[in-house]
């Protein structure tokens, strides 16, 4: 028994250890909370037994790392715990609260929009966590990320992971862009441009796939696309991110690696500094980036591994995306399905024969939504009947249409005499996508209510691992050719 433990293991074992731990620390952190590990000098015991087991490096190490980092995990939980106060005696009275928005404002009905703050003071007094409001009435529609807004209203009870929320508040104050937010601008500005070139809600659309502001949708066409199961590809999603880091990747390439990395990895701190750091995008960006520097290197990352590390970077950072944060959670399923499912259905059907874009389309996006299906039944209670062919008509368009977009807006910034010509193509083909989404928007059998529990939808979870088992067992496909990037 001792032999077996002394024996060497391979840092990457070590390292998804230390993540399944974290992940472990920060759930429990949640439900049996304290103020164990908080203290700063618990670093100095972390810092030892980190140095110690990755330079030793042997299987027994790894039951300590899996300690170590279910601690570390703990202690970040608490220590973001301890932020969170009892607002029991605001709940249910008039109050007024300032706070900066931390991601850009979702559209609500007519005037209203729904913000996420943080930064937060309550009649004057700072309290920690994330504030749920939706704001409406005059001056609503001009709330950005990174404004500070006053409002004044009835302060209610929290839901999921949000302290407190506000419904249908005025407005008070508004201050632009307190929080250092250079992107905004920049977003803010080919925006603009892409808007005199091109009308909506072709525009809108647009600005969506390439900048990832869904506000500016038209609330009928942002209905549509709910109905159709589009909405990841014009949200700030992970789906734009890797076109675009698979395009840079493979035009770079021809120069050289090293170039190749430089500006798919520039590519994505800038996107994700032009959409914001959602729980989706920090997935996205972290997923990208570590198989980037795998490919770089010439190595493979298996992705369980990757799922497991990038979720324990993130929670490190936000704890309480793990605590019922559904966008989190959704883009994490999404992945898996995209990483393990779609790749066995590939090979099951058609061997080891590469697949074009249509197949690869269509397989992701099945993949996608079986993983995520639990979850949304769960959470919305809705599902759509045309996703699968919605997808299927549109995704494999929206690389072209991201392209003809960006060189629309090229051409209002530099040629603006000539943008009206310019942006045809991309007009032409963005009419073609909203038609698509309004003819199948309208289908009266376009989406179904199905309702199911928690126990149900992890008895729905189960299936599907048996599933991907099975597959897996058929056939013998190794998960380290996968990588996102290639």
């Amino acid at each position: 028994m001792f032999s077996w433990l002394s024996r060497r293991i391979h840092s990457v074992f070590l390292i998804s250890g230390l993540s399944c731990g974290v992940l472990a620390g920060v759930l429990l952190s949640y439900y049996f909370p304290s103020q164990w590990f908080t203290a700063a000098s618990w670093w100095v015991v972390w810092l030892f037994w980190l140095a110690l087991c990755f330079w030793k490096a042997r299987r027994w190490t790894l039951i300590v790392l899996c300690m170590v980092g279910a601690t570390i995990g703990y202690g970040r939980g608490a220590y973001e715990l301890a932020s969170w106060v009892d607002l029991s005696h605001y709940t249910g009275r008039t109050v007024t609260m300032s706070g900066t928005v931390r991601e850009d404002p979702a559209s609500g009905s007519g005037s209203e929009v729904r913000l996420r703050l943080d930064s937060v003071q309550i009649n004057g007094v700072r309290y920690g966590g994330v504030y749920w409001v939706s704001v409406s009435g005059s001056g609503a529609k001009a709330i950005e990320r990174s404004d500070r807004v006053t409002v004044r209203g009835t302060l209610d009870e929290g839901f999921g992971t949000f302290a407190a929320t506000m419904f249908r508040v005025g407005l008070v104050e508004l201050q632009k862009h307190v929080r250092f937010d250079p992107m905004l601008e920049v977003r803010n500005y080919f925006a603009d441009m892409i808007r005199t070139a091109l009308p909506d809600p072709q525009a809108s659309l647009g600005i969506g796939y390439i900048l990832g502001q869904k506000r500016a949708l038209p609330a009928d066409f942002e209905a549509a696309l709910l109905t159709v199961g589009l909405t990841h590809v014009v949200v700030a999603s992970g789906y734009n991110l890797t076109i675009l880091v698979r395009v840079s990747r493979r035009l770079f390439e021809r120069v050289s690696r090293y170039m190749a990395v430089l500006a798919s990895g520039t590519l994505i701190v800038a996107f994700v500094g032009i959409t914001g750091l959602s729980p989706s995008m920090s997935r996205a960006g972290l997923v990208a980036g570590l198989s980037l520097i795998a490919w770089y290197y010439g190595r493979t990352i298996h992705p369980a591994v990757l799922l497991v590390v990038t979720a324990a970077i993130s929670v490190l950072v936000q704890p309480s995306y793990l605590w019922g944060d559904v966008g989190w959670m959704l883009s994490f399923a999404s992945f898996a399905g995209v990483m393990f499912l779609a790749p066995l259905l590939q090979v099951y059907f058609y061997g080891d024969k590469k697949p074009g874009l249509v197949r690869q389309v269509l397989g992701e996006t099945f993949s996608a939504q079986v993983l995520t299906l639990p979850l949304i039944l769960v959470t919305f209670g809705v599902i759509s009947n045309v996703a699968l062919v919605a997808n299927l008509l549109v995704l494999p368009l929206v690389p072209l249409a991201m392209l003809l977009t960006f060189v629309a807006g090229l051409a209002a910034m530099w040629l603006p005499w000539l943008a009206g010509l310019m942006a045809l193509p991309a007009y032409w083909l963005l009419s073609y996508m909203t038609w698509i989404i309004g003819l199948l928007a309208e289908l009266p059998w376009a989406s179904s209510e199905v309702s199911v529990d928690v126990p149900t939808a992890l008895v729905l979870y189960g299936f599907i691992i048996l599933l991907i088992v099975w597959l897996k067992r058929r056939t013998r496909l190794s998960f380290r050719q996968v990588n996102l990037v290639e």
